[in-house]
This record gives C-alpha cells, sequence and structure tokens, in this order.
C-alpha cells in the first residue's frame, strides 16, 4: 500500500515531512524502480531543514490533504535534502537555469520516468495570486502534458539533457591579470554607502568580498581593502547580525542590513570568521574580534554536539513564525533591562515604541551615534544584552538541523586556525584551537570508513552519503591549516600527511582528464551526469577549494606536482572565468594565492621569544600564509619570509618582520 517513507530517514529535513499525506520517497533506486514501473512523472521537490519558503510550501501544500491526494495520482514524489546531497541538487538546479528561472529553494522539478528534467519552478502557492499559478494548477497541467503533449516534452527533455551533458570549454593559458580586472569589476557594484552588493536581498558574498579585498592588496588599493572592512563592518552592526546570541543569520531581505532571513547557517559563519580576520589585521578595530568572540561562542552554545561535530543550520522559524525567536518589543526590553540602561540601549540598538519591523525590533547598531561610546557604556550594554540572552534562552527555540557536514565542518576548522592565529587573548586563543582539534577529531573518528574514505555527513550515529569532491579538499585545508598553527614539528608532519592523503584520494577518485575534479566519485551512479564545473554557490565552489588545498599543500612541502596539479585545474576552468567573474570568484581567490603568496616560516627556540615573531602570524592579506615550529637546537626565534622566488635573510625582531612584510606586499 502506498505510503510515505521518510520515517525513517536520518535527514532532518525530510524528517519534517515525514507525517504529510504525501507519499514521498528518499531520492534512490526504489523510488525510480516504482515511477519506471508505473510510467509515472516524477515530482522531485529538493530543500532544507531551515529554509523559510520551504516551510511554506509544505504547510500549504504538502499537508493539505486535497494537494497531497493529486500529487500522490499524479506523480512519484520524491524529497530532498539539498544538504545531504548537493550533487542532486545541483544537476537539477542546473537545469531550472537553463529554463530561464533564477533558481532558489524549495526547488520543485518534474522530471520523465527515467528522472530526466522537463520543467520546474521553486515556490508555488496554493492559492493563484501575483500571476502565479496555484500549485495544484501546474500539478494539473504538467500532467496533463505528459499525458496528452508528448512533443513538448521531447522537445524540453532532449534541449535540458544536452545543457547538462555540454562539453566542458577547453583549457587555456591563465591570464593573472584575470585576478585584478574582476576584482576591480565587482568592486564597482558595491554599495558605498551601506557595504555588499548594492540593492536587495542582500548576502555576504563571502568569495566576491574576499576577491575584492585580494585585488587591494595585489594593486595596493587601499580603497578596495577598506570597501571590504567596511562592508564588513556593515554587516557586523546590521539585524543580520544576533547582537543577542553571536553568529550572522545567512542574509538581509533589505538593504540596510536590517531585516536577516533569520535562519544561521554553519556554512556562512566559518566563511564571516574568516572575513573578520582580515578585516581586523588591517584595521585593528576590536569590533571585529569582539564578533569573532561571540560567534564562536554562539556556535559552542548551540551548535556543537555532545561528540564533537558541529550542526548544520538553526531554522528561521520558531512556532511557526519567521523570526520570532529573535525579535523584541519595546515593552518586553522595558520590563527586562535596568532603568538606568534602558535609554542608551534603545538610542543604541534603534529600539522605537512601534518597532522596526512588522511592530517588533530587530536589534542592531546600524545608526550613528553622535559620539563614540565609553567604556562604562560598553559594559552597561554588555550587561543588558546577557539579560536578553538569558530571557530568550526560555522561549521554544527554532528547530536545529543536528546532522554533522564534513565539508561545512572542515571550513570552520580552517577558520578557527585562522582566528587562533591573528587575536592576542590567551583564552580565546585556546577556545579557537580546542574547538578546532575536536572538531577535526571528530570527523576523523566518526566519518572515515574503514577503506580510508570520507562521508558527507553523519546524524545520531547514521551514516549518509559518500563524500563529494569539496569534502576531502576542505578537509584537507583544515589539516593544513590545523598544521599553520602547530609547533611540535611530529603532530605537524602527521597532519600534513593526513592532507597529502586526502589529495591523493581526491585525485585517485574524482579526477577529471581535463584538470580539476568530478564532484561526485567515479563509483557513483544514480545520477543523469557526473557533475563538473567551477561555479561557486553560497560556499566557494569544491574546484576552487581543491586548488587552494593544492597550492597550500605545495608551500607547506615544495612537492612541485602539487603545484602542477593546482595550474591545470586552473587552467582547465580560465573560458568560465572569462563567461562569469561573480560566480567563479573563488576559483579567482585561489589564482591570487598560486601566483601572489608569501609565507612566514616561523621558528622558535626553546625559549619561545613569541613576542618577537607574532607580528608575522598576522596580515589582512589572503595570500599571506605563516607556519611556525619549534626547533630544540634553535639558538633565537626567527621568521624567514618566503615566495614562490625565495626567501628572505633570517629576521629576528618585529620590527624587521614588519618592514619586510611592507616590502614585499
Amino acid at each position: 500500500m502506498p505510503e510515505n517513507r521518510l520515517k525513517n530517514a536520518s535527514s532532518p529535513y525530510l524528517l519534517q515531512h515525514k507525517n504529510n499525506p504525501v507519499h514521498w520517497w528518499e531520492w534512490g533506486p526504489e523510488a525510480m524502480a516504482k515511477a519506471k514501473r508505473t510510467g509515472k512523472p516524477i515530482l522531485l521537490s529538493v530543500g532544507y531543514s531551515a529554509c523559510h519558503w520551504c516551510h511554506v510550501m509544505a504547510h500549504e501544500s504538502f499537508e493539505d490533504d486535497e494537494t497531497a491526494e493529486l500529487m500522490n495520482d499524479l506523480y512519484i514524489n520524491i524529497k530532498v535534502d539539498r544538504e545531504e546531497r548537493p550533487d542532486v541538487d545541483l544537476v537539477y538546479m542546473r537545469a531550472l537555469h537553463a529554463l530561464g528561472e533564477q533558481g532558489g529553494w524549495p526547488l520543485t522539478m518534474f522530471l520523465t520516468s527515467e528522472a530526466e528534467p522537463v520543467w520546474g519552478g521553486t515556490y508555488f502557492p496554493k492559492e493563484a495570486r501575483y500571476g502565479r499559478p496555484s500549485f495544484k494548477q501546474v500539478l494539473n497541467a504538467v500532467a496533463n502534458t505528459f499525458a496528452n503533449d508528448q512533443d513538448t516534452v521531447e522537445t524540453n527533455r532532449q534541449s535540458l539533457l544536452m545543457v547538462l551533458n555540454e562539453r566542458p570549454k577547453q583549457p587555456s593559458a591563465v591570464d593573472q591579470g584575470l585576478v585584478s580586472a574582476a576584482g576591480e569589476r565587482l568592486s564597482s557594484m558595491i554599495d558605498r554607502e551601506l557595504g555588499g552588493m548594492r540593492g536587495a536581498p542582500k548576502f555576504p558574498q563571502a568569495s566576491v568580498m574576499e576577491l575584492i579585498l585580494r585585488t587591494g592588496y595585489r594593486e595596493h588599493n587601499k580603497d578596495l581593502i577598506d570597501l571590504h572592512a567596511e562592508s564588513l563592518r556593515m554587516m557586523s552592526q546590521g539585524g543580520i547580525y544576533d547582537h543577542v546570541g553571536g553568529g550572522l543569520a545567512r542574509y538581509s531581505v533589505d538593504e540596510n542590513w536590517l531585516v536577516p532571513h533569520f535562519e544561521k547557517m554553519l556554512y556562512d559563519n566559518a566563511q564571516y570568521i574568516d572575513h573578520l580576520c582580515w578585516a581586523y589585521c588591517h584595521t585593528q578595530d576590536p569590533l571585529f574580534i569582539r564578533r569573532l568572540s561571540e560567534t564562536v561562542d554562539w556556535i559552542e552554545r548551540e551548535m556543537v554536539l555532545p561528540e564533537g561535530g558541529v550542526s548544520a543550520a538553526l531554522d528561521a522559524d520558531s512556532e511557526g513564525v519567521e523570526g520570532k525567536f529573535y525579535v523584541w518589543t519595546d515593552e518586553e526590553l522595558s520590563n527586562l533591562l535596568p532603568e538606568n540602561s534602558i535609554e542608551l540601549f534603545r538610542a543604541v540598538y534603534d529600539v522605537q515604541p512601534q518597532g522596526n519591523w512588522e511592530g517588533t525590533t530587530i536589534l542592531n547598531r546600524s545608526r550613528p551615534l553622535p559620539r563614540p561610546l565609553t567604556e562604562e557604556e560598553e559594559g552597561q550594554l554588555s550587561a543588558c544584552l546577557a539579560l536578553l540572552l538569558e530571557e530568550r534562552a526560555k522561549r521554544i527555540r527554532p528547530h536545529r538541523d543536528d546532522k554533522v557536514l564534513l565539508d561545512w565542518n572542515a571550513m570552520l576548522i580552517s577558520a578557527l586556525a585562522h582566528g587562533y592565529q591573528i587575536v592576542s587573548r590567551e583564552s580565546l586563543k585556546s577556545q579557537l584551537r580546542t574547538l578546532a582539534h575536536r572538531i577535526f577529531e571528530f570527523i576523523e573518528t566518526h566519518m572515515r570508513e574503514t577503506d580510508g574514505s570520507m562521508i558527507h555527513s553523519i546524524r545520531e550515529g547514521v551514516k549518509g552519503p559518500a563524500a563529494f569532491a569539496g569534502d576531502y579538499a576542505h578537509l584537507a585545508r583544515a589539516a593544513l591549516a590545523l598544521a599553520r598553527i602547530e609547533d611540535d614539528p611530529e603532530k605537524k608532519s602527521a597532519l600534513i600527511g593526513k592532507a597529502k592523503a586526502l589529495l591523493d584520494q581526491l585525485d585517485a577518485r574524482y579526477a577529471h582528464p581535463q584538470g580539476g575534479y568530478y564532484m561526485t566519485s567515479e563509483s557513483s551512479d544514480d545520477l543523469l551526469v557526473r557533475p563538473y564545473h567551477a561555479m561557486d554557490e553560497a560556499i566557494p565552489n569544491y574546484n576552487a577549494v581543491a586548488a587552494n588545498a593544492l597550492v597550500e599543500y605545495w608551500m607547506l612541502t615544495d612537492d612541485a606536482a602539487y603545484r602542477e596539479r593546482a595550474d591545470k585545474l586552473i587552467a582547465s576552468f580560465t573560458g568560465e572565468i572569462r563567461a562569469n567573474i561573480f560566480g567563479t570568484a573563488a576559483l579567482l581567490n585561489a589564482l591570487d594565492t598560486r601566483t601572489r603568496f608569501k609565507k612566514a616560516e616561523i621558528t622558535l627556540s626553546p625559549d619561545r621569544e613569541t613576542n618577537q615573531v607574532s607580528a608575522a602570524w598576522k596580515s589582512g592579506d589572503p595570500a599571506w600564509f605563516a607556519t611556525v615550529t619549534t626547533k630544540a637546537d634553535a639558538a633565537a626565534s626567527e621568521v624567514l619570509i618566503c615566495s614562490e622566488n625565495g626567501c628572505s635573510v633570517p629576521l629576528f625582531t618585529a620590527e624587521a618582520i614588519e618592514e619586510e612584510m611592507q616590502r614585499i606586499s
């Protein structure tokens, strides 16, 4: 008897739909076999657990008996968690883009019984409005087309398969000038008043902002470096940042960074930490260290699981209302905060009697103040925020997606190691290092198979699909990031060895003959095509991450074979870069590191004269790398600053180090 088959799923997103009257299947051979037996088209619905519009469509349509009956009669219905199966999402999102649609989630695609795409969209409302048909109208119309208009079905099927099977552009010579040309062009799209890309909605756009920053250092253009820092400052003071609990929301629906789409994603916050490090090194503004510390506190408090892995996301909604967990009324704040602080708090955090969003207040510090606050006033505000955090903990929390994704966790490890290099407070350094190693140990213990291969996700001990190329690339970068901050030679060597093994597995199982990597391994066989591309999504493209990992491994070991692999990878996507600099920003960032890197080799003597070498740790330039080793026979701590062309003489003082950094920048 047909039924909803999601009750045994491990994905929190699929489990959200286990009680729908829709006869959902998970993606897999059983669902495909059912479609082929019945000859019914497939309705593929892709989303993720923290997605607000996914929830809306679920409440309106998937929980509605009449809509579900139509879906069950006309289609084989398949649910996919895009975070668990990014490969499935990528293939059908690319098909949607080929139809001229912008894309987004929920992704709703209609496929033949052979899983070939024919037509699709994103969110469809329950009732027709704003010129959009209702979901029931769409269900009937598409089913009618499949039944009575095979010419249209065949035309769409063939044209979309042609796009999906399009041959990659031929490799061509790499032009280093692409980095600066792209960065300067993208900088013209920056909102110079509010930061970030002009217009709304506003996303952090981490890879694009990094490329603009790199171009600033590459071209000695302070204006571009300042643009990066100011954009990050506006985000960090806006409503997109959770001033009570820490952490960045996925994006702002307005151009002022005020109203977030309230879900919090681990990948956004890992990238945010990296950018905070660069901005702090450039500006020395303590705001950026404060935000880094608050964000790491939030991750430890709300996202780290008992075993050591880090959860994927927090939902936008609680009690069925978007943002309810995070907003405040003036009356609530008046009752909670001390009388001697409430007016200061109102002025600083944009608290108005009528609220600033739907009658409530999204706390933010975007409005300029007539004067800088004193330390005492900042202390009062911190005490107020602590009270609000305590009070907020009594509310019904948003749903937490507690699956552990390898690539997102590895991104966080790299960011924490970066933070360790640039912060001075010993307690914060210890927190960052300890958390990074704890996550790495979790991955090594729980996400590695007996044959040495990795898995992409795990939840409550249940393993998800095999790892994708991005998982290996991100974990290799994480191992190298930990190696750079490890001063014990044996431990450093072991971490570099782990990175090598990961990069060699990547080459053995994912290599494309043209250069670079397929997204899925050679043993994957449940997709129409094997994805191979260089386009960024919300996280950097996996080929870009692999290029960085290969370059970083070469920089630490001088093994030129890995440099050559990176060069071949970057060259293989030059055509894609020229066609879309916005979408390939992460690969351009990798090209910048490859062609412009500087490395500080820090040797510590047993007496660890770290005051003499600490300057070498800190640079706002993403192409700058530092690695530290303790040598028992070293007479004094020293630094060598190296590039592909050789190394400086040994440097023994902070002044000499800073002078050399300036000379070669």
